[in-house]
């Protein structure tokens, strides 16, 4: 990559794979589309994102650049599921998908959530109640794995067991899709 000023380098844009990624060491390597060497993609970009994980298999858009370790992601723009990445969770299965998507986004917190035994709790902002969070649910969404405090939003459906969260989506993400389809 060359460098049009000493301090800036030059950003390329990037197609990939996320090989994967672990939020407890805070990165993950992404496999270009195109080949070469692993691109490192550090838990600050994704935060920058609006996200503190990302799923192994989910599709990224990039960009990247050249550093004194290798090319490491820059900025993320986009983040799409892995293929196949579906709930086997019955509550949700056995709805309709177009109902799931008409119910309204929740802005809400993770109370706790633990990846080894795959699932947690959120609370809706201004409620006390408990909302169960699936990893499956995740996956689907593209996200890995939540930390205590974190920002969602989330449609939540009244399971079998109680309410529980159909969709899973960093908040940031929700107010700048919601932002950009204003300005339209």
């Amino acid at each position: 990559m060359t460098h049009t000023d000493e301090n800036e380098p030059v950003q390329k844009r990037v197609l990939g794979i996320v090989k994967w990624f672990d939020p407890v060491k805070g990165f993950g390597f992404v496999v270009s589309e195109d080949g070469g060497a692993d691109i490192l993609l550090h838990v600050n970009v994704l935060r920058n994102y609006g996200q503190s994980s990302v799923a192994d298999g989910s599709r990224v858009d990039l960009l990247v650049q050249e550093t004194d370790r290798g090319v490491q992601a820059s900025e993320v723009l986009s983040v799409v599921p892995p293929e196949g990445a579906y709930t086997t969770l019955d509550d949700i299965a056995e709805m309709d998908k177009d109902e799931i998507a008409r119910s309204p986004m929740m802005a809400a917190r993770i109370k706790w959530f633990d990846k080894a035994k795959g699932f947690g709790f959120a609370n809706a902002f201004g409620k006390s109640e408990d909302i169960f969070v699936h990893v499956d649910v995740l996956r689907q969404s593209g996200l890995s794995d939540l930390a205590p405090g974190e920002a969602i939003a989330m449609r939540v459906i009244e399971g079998k067991r109680g309410r529980m969260a159909a969709e899973v989506q960093a908040w940031e993400t929700i107010i700048i899709a919601d932002e950009d389809s204003s300005q339209d």
